[in-house]
């Protein structure tokens, strides 16, 4: 078998557009693997290890039904499932162009022609065609495409992952605020009836002449006061079980949860681990560090597309002059190779591969930012912790003695050792102790819901 000549013009002009392909711009440099520290500065010892269903660790059965609801029902989730489904199909989409592509064809027909001067014909062709297209990804820039939306497919699983971590952390913090409201509805009311027993002690000296007319006002509005103070906490305990609902992915109406005490629930603590170990836990990094993953290979599929194209064609086919009958065929066969390169289309590539790098750089300095906020959430979370743990302590014994005033001013009034303004004082210190601490309890309870999320919920990256 003798090897076809080949044209030394032809030869040239390949040499000519690889040389022009080639003249690109510098690669990117390698990207720095961002520096954290040793450790955190509020991480307490000898505390649990972060599980991926911690909301178990409150003690809240309730709570665990509500979030199982929400996995299966929230609208998010359902949202960040499809946002997969899409990027899958886009890497199967991506991943086609690795392969040739084939296209077949069938045609047939009659022709009748009546020129002047002479009788009219007819002539009738069948025909059947097979045609195939082949790109050499010589430079990888198909490839470079397919690692892009492999990278895109990861980054869409982690977001998936960080939506399932919002939605369980918004169940639990509207559950426990759902129970803190109505700890403080119970305050409120109890506030009240003990400000409407106070007031008929005081209608009781004012009738015998013991009380003036002040005292009786003055404690008439404590008991309105009282009054107003709890339609705001039934409306806001009804707003949070609306949200609540919605997300459970239900109608808001006539949803209710049984609840159980505030001070029932326990309030973990959870050992942070290093801060090197929030790339690994943080859904949200993953992603971001997916989404590098991706900006790298759109940097490299631009950079390629400067690079010449080479391309495979071949076609065959079966002709004959007959209508709907293929008898006595021409048979027929080509095959083809070509190779093309933009010579001049006004820095449009160029500009495409300096675009693409741009983006990259953007991503890098997001993703180093999202290490930092990750940093600070953790940190912040952590501090909270101690401080309000600190805080319901000092408040549970300002409470105590804020009762026990309560019931010595109550009684020194009653004796007319006291004037009535030393038991509005003990009243409106009670109050706002007893709804302070309530305050103070779901602090805690919401401090450590947010450490479980700046933690990563339990989360592992997969390939690590």
């Amino acid at each position: 078998m003798t090897a076809l000549p080949f044209p030394r013009g032809a030869a040239a002009v390949l040499l000519t557009l690889l040389a022009a392909g080639c003249a690109m711009p510098p690669a990117q440099p390698p990207r720095q693997a961002p520096v954290l520290p040793a450790g955190f500065s509020e991480a307490p010892a000898g505390v649990q290890a972060l599980q991926p269903d911690w909301w178990n660790t409150f003690d809240a059965p309730e709570l665990a039904v509500l979030i199982d609801e929400a996995l299966a029902g929230s609208a998010d989730l359902a949202i960040a499932a499809e946002r997969v489904r899409q990027a899958e199909l886009a890497v199967r989409s991506a991943g086609a162009s690795l392969f040739p592509a084939l296209s077949g064809g069938a045609s047939t027909g009659e022709r009748y022609s009546d020129p002047p001067g002479s009788g009219g014909s007819s002539a009738g062709s069948s025909g059947l065609s097979l045609s195939a297209s082949y790109e050499i990804d010589l430079w990888g820039r198909l490839a470079a495409g397919v690692d892009s939306a492999r990278a895109s497919l990861a980054a869409s699983r982690y977001d998936e992952q960080s939506a399932r971590l919002s939605v369980t952390s918004a169940v639990a913090n509207a559950y426990f605020q759902v129970l803190a409201l109505r700890v403080r509805l119970a305050i409120a009311q109890e506030n009240l009836a003990i400000a409407e027993r106070v007031f008929k002690v005081v209608q009781a000296r004012y009738d015998n002449g013991a009380a003036s007319a002040l005292d009786l006002s003055r404690q008439q509005t404590t008991v309105l006061s009282q009054r107003a103070a709890i339609e705001p906490l039934q409306v806001q305990q009804r707003q949070t079980l609306t949200a609540l609902a919605l997300l459970l992915g239900r109608a808001p109406q006539g949803f209710a949860v049984a609840g159980m005490p505030l001070d029932a629930l326990s309030v973990p603590a959870v050992a942070p681990g290093l801060p090197s170990e929030l790339l690994l836990r943080r859904p949200d990094l993953a992603a971001a560090e997916a989404a590098l993953q991706a900006a790298d290979a759109n940097v490299a599929a631009a950079r390629a597309a400067l690079l010449p194209s080479i391309q495979l064609s071949g076609s065959a086919g079966l002709a004959s002059t007959a209508l709907l009958s293929l008898a006595n065929p021409t048979f027929s066969l080509g095959l083809t190779g070509s190779i093309a390169q933009t010579l001049f289309d006004g820095g449009r590539l160029r500009n495409q591969v300096l675009t693409s790098e741009s983006q990259r750089r953007v991503l890098v300095e997001s993703y180093r930012a999202a290490i930092h906020a990750a940093l600070k959430e953790v940190e912040d979370s952590l501090s909270s912790i101690a401080r309000n743990r600190h805080q319901e302590q000092a408040q549970q014994a300002i409470r105590d003695e804020a009762r026990r005033s309560l019931q010595l001013a109550e009684l020194r009034y009653r004796e007319g050792v006291d004037d009535l303004l030393s038991m509005l004082d003990a009243q409106r210190t009670l109050f706002s102790a007893q709804d302070s601490l309530a305050q103070q309890r779901l602090a805690r309870l919401t401090s450590a819901v947010d450490l479980y999320k700046a933690l990563g919920g339990g989360w592992m990256r997969p390939d690590s």
